[in-house]
């Protein structure tokens, strides 16, 4: 068995690609159209989807936005270094929610960013 994807829902499928392409640096992966069933899907991530789990980004026509609710925690990614990973965030209009520094109780440098739907991504410094 092997982890495949995790699926968000997004309320804007443009303004979604275009942060985890442009702002944090995945790939398209690739997109499908099911006009009759009204959505929309979008993998994204750093490699191929035979090598690494990815993101699908799902659009459900008409319906910009979610109650995202208290279940989901965050998505984590591996970054060389967490305070570089945050400026390219804010100087691309996004949000920081918990600046670097270390993890409660450990050494783990890590922050938190939002995408444009509020969900959190946790940055963690990988050297």
């Amino acid at each position: 068995m092997r982890f495949l994807h995790t699926m968000l829902r997004v309320g804007d499928m443009q303004r979604s690609v275009r942060f985890y392409t442009e702002v944090l640096g995945m790939k398209l992966l690739r997109t499908t159209d099911r006009p009759e069933q009204k959505y929309s899907l979008a993998f994204v991530g750093y490699d191929d989807e035979k090598r690494q789990a990815v993101l699908e980004l799902t659009y459900n026509y008409g319906v910009d936005r979610y109650e995202l609710g208290n279940a989901f925690g965050h998505v984590a990614i591996g970054v060389p270094d967490v305070k570089s990973a945050c400026d390219k965030v804010r100087t691309n209009g996004g949000k920081v929610t918990r600046e670097p520094g270390p993890v409660k109780g450990g050494t783990s440098v890590i922050a938190f960013v939002e995408d444009p739907d509020g969900y959190k991504i946790e940055f963690i410094q990988t050297s």
